[in-house]
C-alpha cells in the first residue's frame, strides 16, 4: 500500500502523530520546539519527503519571514551583481529574498510591488526605475510596506536611500582626465531613464567649471536600458562626423561607454594610452565587464558592497523594531577611481 499523499501541513500533522499547532510552531522557529519533538518531525519530513508551501505558511503570519528585492532590469551585470550580493545578506540573516525584475518598465514595477503586497513581507528593498517611475503608487507601497531604497532615489519615498555620491565620483574622474591630457567631453543618452544620469551631468558640468574648462556635452538619442547598443549607433555617428571637441570622453556609465569602445574599433579609431592612439575613453560604474574590454576601461567604481550592506542592515532594523523612522535616511558613498587602458 502506498504512502498517503501528503497535500498540506495538516495532512503532515497526522501522518508524523504531532500536534498540527506544534507543526506550525516549528515551522515558525525550530527552535521553539523541545528537541526531542523537532528531532521526530525532522525524522518526519525526511521519511515523506515533505515540504511546507513557505508562501502559505507566511500568509499566517502578522510578519513573515520573506524580504522582497526589486530592480530595473536583471538583465544588466551590475543589478544581477548588486542583487546577488543582498539576496546573500538576506539569506545569512536568516530570511527568504524574493528577487523581481521589472525589466526597464514602471507597469511591471508597480505589479511587483503589487506581487510582494500580496505575501506581505516584511520588508522590501526596491533599486527603482527613478524617472520613468510611477512615484504615487510606490510612495504608496512604501507607506503600507517598510520599503528601503537603493541605487536611485525617489524623493521622501520610503524609509531609508542608499547609493553613490555621483559627485564625488564624477569629479574625481574628471580631475584625471584633465590633469592626464585633454578635457572629457561628456557622452550621454538625451533623456536618460535613471536619475543617476542627470546627477552625473551636473556633476560633470561643475567639475568641468571648476576647472577653468568649458563642458561639452554630446547628447545622443536613445530609449530603455539597450546602453550597449545606443552606445554604439550613436558613438558610430559621432565619431564619424569627425567634430569631436577634444580626444577624450567621458561616458555617463560604463555600458555607453562599452558600445563607443566597438564602435571606434569598427571604424579604425585606435583608443587608449599608447603612442599612436587617438581617441580616450572612460566610463562610470565600474560594470562586470569593463575590465574585459579592449581596451580594459577606465572609470568609476562604486562601492556595491556597501550599499548593499547598508540597505539589508536598514531593513533587518526596522523588521526588528516593527517601528518605521522617525527621519527619512539618506546616505551616499564614495567612488574608486579605476585607472586601465582606455583613457
Amino acid at each position: 500500500m502506498s504512502d498517503p499523499k501528503i497535500r498540506n501541513m495538516e495532512d503532515f500533522a497526522a501522518v508524523s502523530g504531532i500536534s498540527r499547532p506544534t507543526v506550525s510552531k516549528y515551522f515558525n522557529d525550530p527552535d521553539s520546539v523541545r528537541k526531542s519533538t523537532r528531532e521526530k518531525i525532522e525524522a518526519a519530513l525526511k521519511k515523506h519527503n515533505y515540504r511546507p508551501n513557505i508562501y502559505a505558511v507566511n500568509q499566517n503570519r502578522r510578519q513573515t519571514k520573506n524580504i522582497g528585492l526589486v530592480v530595473p532590469n536583471l538583465t544588466d551585470p551590475f543589478f544581477a551583481g548588486i542583487a546577488r550580493t543582498i539576496e546573500g545578506l538576506i539569506v545569512k540573516a536568516g530570511f527568504n529574498p524574493l528577487l523581481l525584475s521589472s525589466h526597464g518598465g514602471p507597469e511591471q514595477e508597480i505589479a511587483n510591488l503589487d506581487s510582494l503586497r500580496s505575501i506581505k513581507p516584511a520588508a522590501v528593498l526596491l533599486a527603482p526605475l527613478g524617472r520613468a517611475s510611477l512615484d504615487e503608487q510606490v510612495a504608496e507601497f512604501a507607506r503600507e510596506v517598510p520599503t528601503v531604497l537603493f541605487d536611485a532615489n525617489l524623493d521622501n519615498v520610503g524609509e531609508a536611500f542608499f547609493g553613490s555620491d555621483n559627485e564625488q565620483s564624477v569629479n574625481l574622474i574628471v580631475e584625471y582626465l584633465c590633469r592626464s591630457g585633454e578635457a572629457p567631453a561628456f557622452f550621454e543618452v538625451r533623456q536618460p531613464i535613471n536619475p543617476n544620469a542627470y546627477k552625473r551631468r551636473t556633476a560633470y558640468k561643475a567639475a568641468m567649471e571648476r576647472l577653468g574648462h568649458e563642458p561639452h556635452l554630446i547628447q545622443v538619442d536613445g530609449q530603455g536600458w539597450n546602453f550597449e547598443e545606443i552606445g554604439f549607433r550613436e558613438g558610430a555617428r559621432v565619431l564619424t562626423s569627425r567634430k569631436l571637441p577634444t580626444n577624450t570622453i567621458l561616458c555617463s556609465n560604463d555600458r555607453l561607454a562599452i558600445g563607443l569602445l566597438s564602435a571606434a574599433y569598427e571604424n579604425g579609431i585606435r583608443v587608449g594610452l599608447r603612442e599612436g592612439d587617438a581617441l580616450r575613453i572612460a566610463g562610470h560604474d565600474d560594470h562586470p565587464f569593463s575590465r574585459f574590454t579592449c581596451p580594459s576601461l577606465t572609470t568609476v567604481s562604486q562601492n556595491y558592497d556597501a550599499i548593499a550592506a547598508r540597505s539589508v542592515e536598514t531593513a533587518l532594523l526596522l523588521i526588528e523594531s516593527k517601528e518605521r523612522m522617525k527621519t527619512r535616511e539618506e546616505t551616499l558613498f564614495e567612488g574608486k577611481l579605476e585607472m586601465r587602458g582606455s583613457a
